[in-house]
């Protein structure tokens, strides 16, 4: 019984270091163009750094089909967008200032952040 316990205990510790506590790896895009995959749980990558005061122009191909994965929302930039599965769908950004944008799901499992500087 008290191997169930800390299996189970062990699980929910995993899930949420999965889903709150992990720290993607950053990819920086100086053309402005990024590509990012929708699948297992995240976007991939999941921390973008892109140059200040440029247009950005994310695509995002939806490997996953969970129902969680099929819209994507920039809320401070109130861009949002239906993802369809394996297909590519572009989101142009508008040039922006610097400073951090998050991004995520409706449910916010999948989360990203895209860092202007």
């Amino acid at each position: 019984m008290l191997f169930i316990n800390v299996i189970g205990i062990g699980l929910m510790v995993l899930i949420a270091w999965w889903f709150w506590w992990r720290t993607p790896t950053v990819h920086s895009s100086q053309e402005g163009k990024v590509q990012i995959r929708v699948a297992n749980g995240s976007y991939t990558p999941a921390h973008i750094r892109v140059p200040a005061h440029q247009p950005v122009t994310l695509t995002f191909v939806r490997d996953d089909a969970s129902p969680c994965a099929d819209r994507v929302l920039f809320p401070d930039l109130d861009i949002q967008s239906n993802l369809a599965v394996q297909q590519a769908t572009s989101i142009e950004i508008p040039p922006l200032t610097p400073g951090e944008y998050t991004f995520h799901c409706q449910m916010q499992m999948y989360r990203g952040i895209l860092s202007v500087e």
